[in-house]
């Protein structure tokens, strides 16, 4: 049996980690607030939301980790990648892995430092927010939870098997041979619903099922879509659906058709709370910049215009500045785009 370690846990890395526990998995739950391990120690891992369910686990501060790991699950922002893995790096055992489920594209950042043998990528197709330590609510469905997990250049058959039964004892895992496809399917919901849902302050229902804002996350979708295919991205299907298929549009009766589906595909997720949301709450600066960031970035290299994810870039971080606030009022800053 192997070593493992969740580093960020926060709200994803507590839920998967308090699954990995209650299913039979041994697994050390890092996070540099102590107040949170602490209670995650005395009082265990206490899940609530679409579940309920207190956990036994074991957390530690970084400052505490010692030897070696043969998986560490990556969960901490992006904006402090090149610190952390570069930190990461003496704590993977020889044939150790990280395995990123981050936002945005990580992988080739994180393969820079330790390698593309040590690195993999996993898309998570569900929720978690932390309402306080110890206490996480999971937001989606139970039976819509799915890892889509792919690797990098280098890879054993034996690594990925190893990290793959560690994630299946919470949901499926479901390999992934178009790893930068299944990235750019997680960052096109991203950008469109956690990136709109900041905006106006809400969850993803309050994109999907709100009449202005359905205008603006099918105009998102599309941006995602061309700039993707512009990369030569091949986008692959979440959770069985063909996304592009389903959203992209080329006239406006299958934009408006899209429009019509979007409340019925995040259903499950709807109570989903933006992580750019709960960073902005507690006063953090939020990775916007590596969610709709990558699609303007993305956009400007291939000479795709991306006026809607220009426009949440800026919304967001007038509202980190403090000059606005996260509201649906937000919304009609996006008029003269639609």
């Amino acid at each position: 049996m192997g070593r493992y370690a969740i580093y960020g846990a926060g709200s994803l890395g507590t839920v998967l980690g308090a699954y990995i526990v209650k299913n039979g998995g041994q697994v050390d739950l890092i996070n540099r607030n102590k107040a949170h391990v602490d209670i995650l120690n005395d009082k265990g891992a206490h899940i609530i939301g679409t579940v309920d369910m207190t956990v036994p686990v074991t957390a530690i501060t970084p400052d505490q980790m010692t030897g070696k790991y043969d998986v560490i699950v990556l969960l901490t922002k992006q904006l402090f990648n090149k610190d952390v893995v570069t930190m990461l790096k003496d704590f993977l055992s020889e044939e150790g892995v990280i395995v990123t489920l981050q936002n945005g594209i990580p992988e080739p950042g994180i393969a820079e430092i330790v390698g593309a043998n040590h690195t993999m990528g996993c898309a998570v197709e569900w929720g978690a927010a932390l309402i306080e330590p110890g206490v996480c609510e999971l937001t989606s469905e139970q039976d819509s939870l799915s890892f889509h997990m792919g690797k990098m250049e280098g890879i054993t058959d034996e690594q990925f098997k190893m990290v793959k039964d560690l994630l299946e004892l919470m949901c499926p895992v479901h390999e992934e041979t178009n790893l930068m496809g299944a990235r750019w399917s997680k960052l096109l919901i991203n950008a469109t619903f956690s990136g709109l849902g900041t905006v106006a302050g809400g969850v993803f229902g309050d994109v999907s099922e709100d009449k202005e804002g359905k205008k603006i996350a099918i105009r998102c979708m599309k941006e995602c879509i061309d700039v993707g295919h512009a990369a030569g991205v091949e986008f692959a299907p979440v959770q069985g659906k063909n996304i592009v298929g389903l959203f992209y549009y080329k006239n406006a009766l299958k934009r408006a058709f899209g429009c019509l589906l979007l409340p019925v595909a995040m259903k499950k997720h709807r109570l989903i709370e933006p992580s750019m949301l709960q960073d902005l709450k507690k006063g953090k600066p939020c990775e916007v910049d590596a969610i709709n960031g990558v699609v303007c970035e993305f956009g400007k290299k291939h000479g795709v215009k991306t006026p809607i994810n220009d426009r949440i870039v800026e919304i967001i971080k007038k509202i980190q500045a403090g000059e606005l606030e996260a509201s649906k009022a937000n919304y009609a800053l996006f008029k003269d785009l639609l």
